[in-house]
């Protein structure tokens, strides 16, 4: 039995971190998307959101609706195409930041799993499966981490 564990550790241990970091891309992506397109279906009722639940400080309601639709709809699409992953992935944290501590502080158990995500994309990219990973060989850098 200790021999199957172990060889099922080592083997889990071996999935190339190009095919965790889809599903970690999609998840977030599918979030985001999914609070953009609620907003855009009535935006008469996500202005009323900022102005009567949300507000967020020092922002008009209008100004903060706008410039949280318009993460929420182009952060999801760089995450999908892993294509600048790590500016993405920042503002979303960011994004999560401002929910939690303004808005949604008692979401916490919820916030801390976005942040969970996009940390994991923040410090390792988009992994070989994107975008990035294609620019990047293409302009020569190299890919390959050092030893600290």
């Amino acid at each position: 039995m200790k021999t199957l564990l172990l060889n099922l550790r080592d083997r889990l241990e071996r999935v190339p971190y190009a095919f965790l970091a889809l599903p970690l891309r999609a998840g977030v992506a599918a979030i985001f998307w999914s609070s953009a397109m609620t907003k855009l279906a009535n935006w008469d009722t996500a202005i009323a959101l900022f102005t009567d639940e949300y507000r967020v400080p020092v922002l008009p309601p209008e100004v903060a609706a706008y410039m949280a639709v318009s993460i929420e709809l182009t952060t999801p699409v760089l995450m999908v195409l892993g294509l600048f992953t790590r500016g993405a992935a920042l503002v979303l944290l960011g994004m999560t930041t401002v929910i939690e501590v303004f808005v949604y502080p008692q979401a916490w158990p919820t916030h801390i799993q976005w942040a969970a995500m996009l940390l994991i994309l923040l410090c390792r990219g988009a992994g070989a499966l994107s975008l990035d990973h294609l620019l990047a060989r293409k302009c020569g850098l190299s890919l390959a981490r050092t030893a600290a």
